[in-house]
């Protein structure tokens, strides 16, 4: 079976179990008010992470600095909001890990570590150089 489509469905399930003996502690109501409120404050969070990724990134781009760091944040904010505004406890959690810049900060460099690790695999075993001959012109 795809890969996707197993973790869809056990998301899926996840939340809803979630959302079932959430709701048997604390009521109805408060559970989807819970989930409403939740919602709303990730979103701001997110903006407001957001805004401060953007600035971060302008910097680096007036030091003529590439902003890879911004760029990965910036996405990984982005998917923290999806995931907040999907309704659930689960991925509530790991959109507001996402939010938080340390953890976000350790994720990001997990994944540049990797991707580093495979282009250096990738890489092939040649250098540069330059041929400078010593020879001078007998006359």
């Amino acid at each position: 079976m795809n890969s996707f489509f197993l973790l869809f469905i056990g998301v899926s399930t996840l939340e809803i179990f979630l959302m079932i003996e959430i709701g048997g502690k604390i009521g109805v109501l408060n559970t989807i008010s819970l989930v409403f409120l939740s919602a709303i404050i990730g979103i701001y969070f997110a903006k407001l992470q957001g805004i401060k990724t953007i600035r971060s990134g302008f910097i680096n781009l007036y030091q003529n600095k590439i902003p890879m760091y911004e760029i990965i944040s910036g996405a990984s904010i982005a998917i923290a909001a999806l995931l907040l505004i999907i309704p659930g406890f689960f991925t509530d959690t790991i959109g507001f890990l996402l939010l938080i810049p340390y953890t976000r900060k350790i994720l990001v460099n997990f994944f540049i570590n990797k991707s580093k690790i495979k282009q250096h695999k990738e890489t092939s075993n040649t250098l540069d150089g330059e041929i400078i001959e010593d020879k001078k012109d007998e006359l």
